[in-house]
């Protein structure tokens, strides 16, 4: 952190039998147990952190000292220093107590310090225990024994950034103290914010110890930005008096977004519960502390350091908590070292030797013998303090960083959630989520925070930016076009430009919840087309603020500025000049595919079949010689197809297969004569460019528009040679340069975006038109420079105008455009998709017919078997065969070749011979 903090040593003396080392005694080595380790305190006594660190240090003494196992036989005694916020007197305090041979040192406070004396305990090999010094940079492996025993600013930084992220801003201003800590804390927040694609707009860096005149001219300086969203990095003592400011300033209103670092709940945990001055001071401000699990240790240890009678504050932050843990940190890995068979012993450093005259004593200095395995003793102890599981990772911090998110609102201060590295934001306490095994992920929408009550009172998220109060406009570029005047150009009032592009874009304006002062500048000389790649490029220069015409969102732009979501679809289109030609000999063919003929075919003469069958028992004018009925089925079928057919359908089932291929017929007539009338209507190509491909392929000129990416990404894209490419200027350029094509020296064809080629085609009465498809998929959006909250909020504007019917509206206003015919041929002929639906059901309407008349056939076949000797003789040929339940297949096909009404007289003959014989039989038999 930014405070000034003091350390605690361990001196080791009065161990057993060892007597003071004489000034010339090069080696001191004492027994494994002495009697007495001394232990010395270094921090500012009067200060938010010390005053909760003192009392908590002398309790972890008492508490190591009655804990018979740890350090048995060894008594602790602790020795203050105070260092009264400074560093240079914290680094003296320190090289006079590393005059009692310390083995360790827990602090000190400041960040500042730490830097200085970690060269020192480098030197003497003597682990430093750092619980309030948090500035990142310190864990580098340039300080190997400094040992951080709370939380990094590195994690918290990061927490702030996740924090920014979840609500959706892109800027914030760092105001901190312009000291090592501050410095690099904001710089690792600089880091964590680009990450997540936000960065810090400003720094407003200020002294340790500025006058209030100072800060308020800083703060005023801020105030006139466009971030609304202050992250304040700064001393726990002095903190209050930034925001005392803030509010005079009016910079606590609605709108405004501030979030601290743990200096703030530093201060509001030392408090008094119920200082409803700092609480009305502090209202809707949002601020990390380190998280402490609360346990029933925790509290016993709060109640115990409450019951103190002499205690210089009302109650204790969570460094008191670092503080004691510290302590026993020492407590144990001294402890493991001297078990494991460890010496105390010091040898004098000949380098450090006193010149005549000097105070300094450097010679005292010793260097600890045993430094390296204590220090790697300390790193790998592992158990549970106070403020929670106390292990080091690789960087010697405490593992599983955590922070609770407060919120100021109302008297007091309330969590709305915590965060860790382990699961990001989170409403639920990070131990339970390490027991869960719950991680985090990239989104933010797995992230979670309870409500919050922002400055003003206000319920609603802050936008977290506004219109800067310098008194400068949006600087908005416009192309000064010469061509498709449209879309958008100069204006002779205000404001001076208009168009489709303008209309879009100012009535998008009008429904953003808060006023965009602007300022329209055009953009090219007016006698060509400006080059709109360098247009873009202007605005992510900061040379403009944003851009806004027919601007199209191609991937090289969209590298260096940001764009709102598309209010025109776009896309590269292939346009040719067509003529009218006679259609050919065989045009008739083309309505139907190959395919569709064939089927159509076999349908003819499948259901002039399947009629044939269901009618030649019924129907006299199915009969006859096989030539004459063979072509009576083809007559009948093709006959169908103009519902000119005279033969008549007396069978139900024949009039029933009549009626579906009739209907067949009548679909596919009317789709033939209105495909064939296409056709023979249709405009040719006088070009042989009829795609991409043979565009490509080809070697004719090929025509943009002036100032169009359409020549970047013909070269680059296509590999089309830049020679082909011929530039025209306006709508008119374009007309004579197709219409005088290759030979005439135009162009074969003109590549351009399609809303501008909708407009020629409309102009020009459509000779022109469009061949291929659309090969590229893009769309017009309004630039603006890179993370501009002002895009995202258009964005949502543009969506608005689209649901609403606006965006129509405009677009009927400006572009009145008419339609053209395609040219594609094949697309006018008729397949087999189009139309098996109406083939499936006339298909099973035969089958079922042709089922349900040889199941009847069979069945009077059958009956007219059952007695094949009283058969009459015209059917002599089936009464000569043997009897049997099965005639044979040529005895079947004359059965069935037989007329209807001959098989029902020879039926009802039988019948009536049967019953006769029966009357006979009866009057001979005996009475």
């Amino acid at each position: 952190m930014v405070w000034h903090l003091t350390g605690a040593y361990f001196s080791l003396a009065d161990a057993v039998g060892r007597t003071g080392p004489s000034p010339t005694t090069m080696n001191s080595t004492v027994s494994s147990r002495g009697k007495v380790v001394k232990f010395g305190a270094l921090f500012t006594f009067d200060s938010v952190i010390g005053r909760s660190a003192k009392p908590a240090i002398l309790a972890a003494v008492d508490d190591v000292n009655s804990n018979t196992s740890i350090l048995p036989g060894i008594e602790l005694q602790v020795i203050l220093h105070d260092t009264n916020c400074s560093g240079f007197l914290g680094t003296v305090e320190a090289l006079q107590l590393m005059e009692n041979d310390v083995v360790a040192v827990v602090g000190p406070q400041s960040s500042g310090t730490a830097h200085i004396i970690s060269h020192v305990v480098n030197e003497l090999h003597v682990p430093l225990l750092s619980f309030g010094a948090t500035d990142p940079t310190l864990s580098a492996l340039q300080y190997p024994y400094f040992i951080r025993t709370t939380q990094s600013d590195y994690h918290q930084m990061f927490a702030i950034a996740d924090l920014v992220e979840y609500y959706r801003w892109r800027e914030v201003i760092a105001i901190y103290v312009d000291d090592d800590n501050g410095r690099n804390g904001i710089s690792v927040l600089g880091d964590a914010l680009s990450k997540n694609r936000a960065k810090i707009s400003y720094k407003a860096a200020f002294p340790s110890g500025a006058t209030e005149s100072y800060i308020s001219d800083l703060l005023n300086e801020v105030n006139l930005m466009e971030s609304r969203v202050y992250v304040l990095h700064v001393n726990p003592d002095s903190g209050l008096a930034i925001f005392s400011i803030a509010k005079k300033l009016r910079m606590m209103g609605n709108g405004y977004v501030w979030i601290a670092t743990d200096w703030l709940p530093s201060v509001l945990d030392s408090l008094e519960p119920g200082d409803t001055d700092t609480m009305n001071l502090l209202q809707g401000v949002v601020a990390f502390r380190n998280h402490i699990p609360d346990t029933d240790l925790k509290k016993s240890f709060i109640s115990r350091l409450k019951s103190l009678k002499d205690k210089e504050t009302a109650n204790f932050n969570s460094y008191a908590f670092y503080a004691y843990d510290s302590v026993w940190l020492a407590a144990r890995a001294l402890d493991a070292y001297l078990n494991e068979g460890g010496n105390i012993s010091f040898s004098n450093d000949p380098r450090l030797q006193d010149t005549q005259g000097s105070m300094l004593h450097l010679a005292s200095l010793r260097t600890f013998v045993g430094g390296p395995q204590f220090l790697q003793t300390i790193l790998r102890m592992n158990f549970t303090g106070l403020s929670g599981q106390i292990q080091f990772d690789m960087d010697r911090n405490l593992i599983h960083p955590a922070y609770d998110i407060l919120n100021v609102g109302g008297t007091k201060f309330r969590g709305i959630g915590y965060w860790s590295n382990h699961s990001g934001l989170s409403v639920i306490a990070p131990e339970i989520l390490y027991m869960k095994n719950s991680s985090k992920t990239s989104s933010t929408s797995s992230q979670q925070l309870h409500n919050m009550t922002w400055p003003g009172e206000a319920k609603t998220i802050p936008r977290g930016w506004v219109f800067p109060n310098n008194g400068k406009p949006l600087r908005i570029a416009v192309p000064n076009r010469v061509s498709y005047k449209e879309f958008v150009a100069k204006d002779n009032k205000p404001p001076w430009v208009q168009g489709y592009c303008i209309d879009i874009f100012e009535s998008a304006l009008k429904l953003l919840p808060y006023p965009v002062p602007r300022e329209y500048i055009l953009y090219g000389n007016g006698e060509r087309n400006p080059s709109y790649n360098e247009l873009v490029e202007q605005v992510a220069q900061n040379n403009f603020d944003a851009a806004v015409g027919d601007v199209t969102i191609v991937t090289n732009r969209t590298r260096i500025v940001d764009f709102t979501q598309p209010f025109m679809q776009s896309g590269l289109v292939i346009v040719v000049p067509v003529k009218e030609e006679k259609s050919n000999p065989w045009s008739f063919l083309e309505p139907f595919t190959m395919q569709m003929w064939c089927v159509t075919g076999v349908f003819f003469l499948f259901v002039g079949t399947v009629v044939w069958i269901l009618e030649h028992r019924f129907n006299h004018e199915f009969r006859g010689p096989p030539r004459k009925q063979l072509i009576t089925v083809f007559w009948f079928s093709l006959s169908t197809m103009f519902f000119s057919h005279r033969e008549n359908t007396v069978s139900t089932l024949g009039r029933l297969v009549l009626i579906i291929w009739l209907f067949v017929v009548l679909i596919i007539n009317s789709s033939y004569t209105a495909s064939l009338t296409s056709i023979l209507t249709v405009q040719q190509l006088s070009t042989q460019i009829e795609g991409i491909d043979s565009l490509i392929s080809s070697t004719q000129p090929i025509g943009i528009q002036d100032g169009s990416f359409a020549r970047k990404y013909l070269i680059d894209e296509l590999n089309i040679a830049e020679s082909r490419i011929v530039t025209l200027k306006n709508m008119q350029d374009y007309i004579d340069a197709l219409q005088r094509g290759p030979r005439g020296g135009g162009v074969a064809a003109i590549v351009d975006e399609l809303p501008y080629i909708e407009i020629l085609m409309s102009s020009s009465k459509c000779k022109f038109t469009t061949v291929g498809e659309e090969f590229t998929k893009s769309g017009w959006g309004f630039a603006f420079q890179r993370d501009s909250p002002l895009a995202v909020d258009l964005s949502t504007a543009v969506l608005r105008l689209s649901e609403n019917g606006d965006m129509q509206t405009i677009h009927d206003k400006w572009l009145n455009i008419k339609g053209c015919a395609t040219n594609d041929i094949d697309a006018n002929k008729l397949s087999l998709t189009s139309f098996w639906g109406l083939f499936l059901i006339c298909g099973i309407t035969c089958v079922l017919a042709l089922i349900i008349f040889f199941a009847r056939v069979f069945c009077q076949y059958n009956k007219f078997n059952l007695q094949p000797n009283e058969v009459d003789v015209e059917i002599q040929p089936v009464r000569s065969r043997r009897t049997s339940r099965t005639a044979s297949f040529k005895h079947l096909i004359d059965f069935v070749d037989k007329r209807e009404a001959e098989i029902k007289d020879i039926l009802r003959q039988n019948k009536k011979r049967r019953h006769n014989q029966s009357l006979d039989l009866q009057s001979n038999s005996p009475s």
